[in-house]
């Protein structure tokens, strides 16, 4: 097994590159056909869903707007449990179809504070698409729409996600190695 080292923390393979591909096309491809027609806007949370976004984007067929937020929970390995809107919402979401792009959902805290900053504007709809979901982790009773892959509550790096801004550039995904 090859590990790999990402500052203080050493990292194991958890999904090669092709699983990861694979789920991109699938979800992208669900999501395609539910907007057919009815041009959304794709509101990507930076700075994760970047990777994810570019494949994925890549897939939609029909014309849709992009833009970016980006709200930060993390530190390290663990949340804040404070959100800092750092790129905020767009202006003009009512009567919206509004689509999230985010990398992944864990205990689902930044995506409720985007949601409901979201929902004070009356978009028309509202729904997340996430590349991967942590079931166990979330805590929340809002529905994720789109889900690319489900795992368990493992620390990852890799393919957009990170540590201390360190391993996104990784085309695979890695889990931490407890010692």
């Amino acid at each position: 097994m090859n590990t790999i080292q990402v500052l203080d923390k050493t990292f194991e393979p958890f999904i090669p590159q092709e699983k990861i591909e694979k789920a991109v096309i699938d979800v992208a491809k669900r999501v395609s056909l539910d907007y057919k027609d009815k041009k959304p806007l794709f509101l990507v949370m930076l700075n994760g869903a970047f990777m994810f976004a570019a494949e994925f984007f890549k897939h939609m067929e029909d014309p849709c707007e992009i833009q970016f937020v980006k709200y930060t929970t993390y530190a390290g390995t663990s949340s804040t449990n404070k959100v800092n809107h750092l790129i905020g919402l767009p202006e003009g979401l009512k009567g919206r179809d509004v689509v999230i792009v985010e990398d992944i959902v864990d205990s689902g805290f930044s995506m409720k504070c985007l949601t409901d900053d979201i929902a004070t504007q009356e978009p028309k709809s509202c729904k997340i698409v996430t590349m991967l979901f942590k079931p166990q982790a979330f805590k929340y009773d809002y529905k994720i729409d789109y889900v690319g892959l489900e795992i368990g509550n493992e620390f990852i790096v890799g393919y957009g996600l990170d540590y201390n801004s360190f391993g996104r550039n990784l085309p695979a995904i890695y889990k931490i190695v407890e010692k």
